[in-house]
């Protein structure tokens, strides 16, 4: 038989390759290494270009994972004026929060844009750079931080009763803290005779206190934050008096994951970037606000209609006339434009909880089904035809992450029972529409669209709605969940 040498070498080579990618998989597997992921700078206690920054202020930058201190100076991170040198300053970088801090010599010259880099000399812990070097400009006041940071929210609320075991606590703070400053002896829990073991968290302006196992039953605990705890001026503004507060548990282990973290969005009812439109007359429980649209987007919401306050990006709000409800100075423009981020940040936490309890459940039909606590998760839109049932106890939470639209049908209703809160059912909605409520259907919990959120004639709602586009309304209630 005569044999073709040609094909035999290219079999050959054929089966040489394969063998080695087979061996190369092999050896990772013996030597199961994982892939090294890159990090990325996930917050920094001042956004791209505000213009408001305090002249003795100190810049942090919050990282994905741990990172290397070595790698952390004057040159991988710096900040400087238009083409002057980057000023003179210590870099540090707080290990247990992965956050670099940039403490300048002295203080920003005043009403003056700076640009902050950090490059890819900083690399993680096991030596992976940046991506990409990291630029961001802000715009200095004239004057100094001497504002002492507070407490403007808290989880459980002071006074709370029937808190789940199995549950962490929250605290947001006025302004960015220093993360070196922030530890178990800071943030105190106790019980009425002892501390709680715990780890403490902090991300943005949120301390989260998660204890070593559940709570006690039945319990009246304590928080303390302490005046260790300081902003990220210099010198330092710390608290003025220690914050205390208390909430007592009862014996339920919540079911379902974790609630999403509102932050300052949940000072809000309606929220939106792209305004708020409304044929009245509606009725709406809570505040409201829409930015980084003009106020004039909100005008066909008038005072009479509501119970909070209106909050703009600016003072071009009309109304009716009747301007008693509306705020849009400065610091009202700052309040709405930080719930926006927030709102962000909340849809970002909602959309990216990984192993749901369930996915494409009954292909997105959820029409007369009842459904436990849990984590869902569906590719296709999410169909509510006929009346629905959310089941389950007081600190239960629902996580709906639907990718594409939501549709709850003409007078159709969602449904609780056995205890279930609509403070704790969370509706991600990432289609090209949005959400939309059927005309005189009712619905209950947060939702948190990418697109637009619209509620027909005569709806109700018992919950939020936060839209990254517009919210429209008409003859709708909407109130605020019970805390």
């Amino acid at each position: 038989m005569k044999v073709n040498h040609n094909i035999d070498s290219r079999i050959l080579w054929v089966m040489t390759m394969l063998l080695t990618t087979l061996m190369a998989g092999c050896n990772n597997d013996k030597n199961n290494e994982p892939v090294a992921s890159t990090p990325a700078i996930i917050s920094s206690n001042v956004a791209d270009m505000p213009v408001d920054v305090a002249i003795n202020s100190k810049i942090s930058a919050t990282f994905s994972e741990t990172m290397d201190p070595a790698t952390f100076n004057e040159l991988s991170f710096s900040i400087a004026a238009g083409n002057e040198m980057p000023i003179i300053a210590t870099v540090s970088l707080d290990n247990a929060s992965n956050t670099a801090i940039f403490t300048p010599k002295s203080n920003f010259d005043a009403s003056t844009l700076y640009t902050a880099t950090i490059s890819r000399a900083v690399t993680s812990a096991r030596g992976t750079p940046l991506a990409n070097d990291h630029q961001w400009s802000f715009t200095t006041a004239a004057t100094p931080d001497t504002s002492r940071p507070t407490v403007t929210a808290i989880y459980p609320l002071d006074g709370a009763t029937n808190f789940a075991l199995n549950r962490n606590i929250t605290v947001e703070m006025s302004e960015s803290l220093d993360p070196s400053t922030l530890r178990i002896t800071s943030f105190i829990l106790t019980d009425g005779t002892k501390p709680v073991l715990g780890s403490v968290s902090y991300t943005g302006k949120t301390i989260s206190f998660n204890p070593a196992g559940d709570l006690a039953s039945n319990t009246v605990y304590t928080v303390t934050l302490t005046t260790s705890l300081t902003d990220l001026a210099f010198p330092a503004n710390p608290l003025a008096v220690n914050y205390v507060s208390s909430f007592t548990t009862g014996t339920d282990v919540a079911e379902g994951p974790a609630l999403v973290n509102l932050r300052s969005a949940g000072n809000m009812v309606i929220l939106a970037k792209a305004g708020i439109s409304n044929v009245p007359i509606s009725n709406i429980s809570g505040n409201i606000g829409s930015s980084p649209i003009t106020a004039a987007a909100m005008d066909n919401l008038i005072c009479d209609e509501i119970s909070g306050t209106i909050y703009g990006a600016d003072a071009t709000y009309t109304g009716s006339g009747d301007v008693s409800c509306f705020a849009g100075s400065a610091p009202d423009s700052t309040l709405v434009a930080n719930a926006v981020l927030d709102m962000g940040t909340a849809y970002a936490d909602a959309a990216g909880r990984i192993s749901p309890d369930f996915t494409e459940l009954y292909t997105g039909d959820l029409s007369g089904q009842t459904l436990s606590a849990g984590l869902y998760k569906w590719g296709t839109d999410v169909l509510i035809l006929s009346d629905m049932t959310l089941e389950g106890g007081a600190n239960d939470a629902w996580i709906f992450q639907i990718s594409g639209d939501l549709l709850l049908a003409d007078a159709s209703r969602i449904v609780l029972a056995g205890g279930a809160q609509a403070k704790n059912i969370f509706w991600q909605v990432g289609g090209g529409t949005g959400a939309v409520i059927g005309t005189t259907a009712h619905f209950e919990g947060i939702i948190l669209a990418e697109k637009a959120i619209t509620v027909n004639t005569g709806a109700s709602v018992n919950g939020r709605l936060f839209a990254h586009s517009a919210v429209t309304l008409d003859h709708n209630a909407v109130t605020q969940p019970a805390q």
